[in-house]
């Protein structure tokens, strides 16, 4: 299965399960912000899906707001020509472009969401999501006090702001308030999100704006860069370049993996659907397995589908900071998101991990463009 049927096949079910969000953005400008990274590349890809299979309908223009730190990805490159997208080169952290553009439907999905990346980048990570995240904001107020109510803005959160919740708070819902440092290696991520969401509440209920915010799961899939030093790419790498698999830890920590277009479709349910200042969590509430087993499945799909040869290997990582504050359970409760918004995310892990290996099989060679 090459590349484009995976991805097509993701864009048509994406599409099949949002259609009447959608129609509801039809006609109107969606600026997505850090649209060239992992969300990006489906948040992306389905609008303009979507508008290629309804030429009856007027398209949703999309405008992507990235300042490329990582690199302009060719499948976005390849997208200038079209007359529904356009790509503004910006750092969300400074002001923004004063384009005069009337935004109906905002998602602020800038920010570094790899450990690795945000604790190397610590300061970047908490400008984007407070400093962008509040002039994305004061854009929105403006608007509604000159009559051009945005209609929907939604904030990227994470379920890192639950920290490692206790045993009781498993799985974990939207209103465990949270066990977090505020001062390890990872709270540059986890905190900004915090303020980001008490920022995010505090304009939605004191001004009446429509905003939502989303905290994700382990999301994975195609987008997300096979060097980006998450889990499954990491392991991914290891199979396709025919290594053993390494685990920097005892391998026991779990939890539950959300393929990105279930995940996806969750995120348009919020934009259009969520409710006013209101957090959901989106994910898969199971299975929850640990590193180690996860690591054996991907063994196995890489012994049946792709000639891999390999084991799994336990190193102790040169980073001494390297499990400091990660998590020992990640597991949501999506209960919230299933009744108010419908949410229902069907891909299961095998499924989702062998599209996730096609996807990169195609994108071994252009992980780091």
């Amino acid at each position: 299965m090459a590349e484009n049927k995976v991805v097509q096949a993701d864009l048509n079910y994406i599409v099949d399960k949002v259609k009447s969000e959608f129609k509801v953005m039809s006609g109107k400008n969606l600026l997505i912000t850090g649209g060239a990274g992992f969300l990006g590349y489906y948040l992306t890809k389905s609008v303009l899906h979507w508008n290629n299979i309804n030429a009856n309908e007027k398209p949703i223009k999309l405008w992507i707001y990235d300042n490329f730190a990582r690199g302009s990805p060719d499948w976005l490159t390849l997208l200038k020509s079209r007359d529904d997208v356009e790509i503004v080169k910006h750092d969300i952290t400074n002001k923004l472009p004063n384009n005069k553009v009337v935004f109906s439907y905002i998602i602020h999905a800038a920010s570094i969401a790899s450990p690795t990346y945000y604790r190397l980048h610590p300061i970047e990570t908490m400008d984007a999501n407070v400093q962008g995240l509040r002039y994305l904001l004061d854009y929105t107020l403006k608007q509604k006090e000159i009559g051009t109510l945005v209609e929907g803005f939604l904030f990227f959160s994470s379920s890192e702001i639950y920290g490692d919740p206790l045993l009781k708070n498993i799985p974990t819902p939207e209103t465990y308030r949270g066990n977090v440092s505020c001062i390890g290696p990872r709270a540059c991520y986890d905190e900004s999100k915090r303020y980001g969401e008490t920022l995010c509440v505090n304009f939605a209920k004191h001004y009446g704006l429509p905003i939502k915010i989303a905290r994700p799961f382990n999301n994975y899939g195609p987008g997300l860069k096979i060097s980006d030093k998450r889990v499954i790419p990491d392991f991914a790498r290891n199979i396709l370049n025919g290594k053993d698999i390494v685990i920097f830890s005892d391998g026991l920590p779990t939890r539950t993996f959300c393929y990105i277009a279930d995940a996806v479709i969750g995120y348009y349910e919020i934009l259009v659907n969520g409710l006013l200042g209101e957090a959901y969590n989106i994910g898969v509430d199971g299975p929850e397995i640990s590193i180690k087993q996860l690591a054996e499945k991907m063994v196995h799909i890489g012994e049946k589908y792709f000639q891999y040869r390999g084991k799994v290997v336990f190193k102790k990582s040169e980073d001494e900071e390297y499990l400091t504050d990660s998590p020992n359970r990640r597991c949501p409760d999506i209960t919230k998101a299933q009744e108010e918004l419908g949410y229902c995310p069907s891909i299961n892990l095998d499924e989702g991990l062998l599209h996730t290996m096609y996807w990169y099989t195609e994108n071994l060679s252009a992980e780091d463009s």
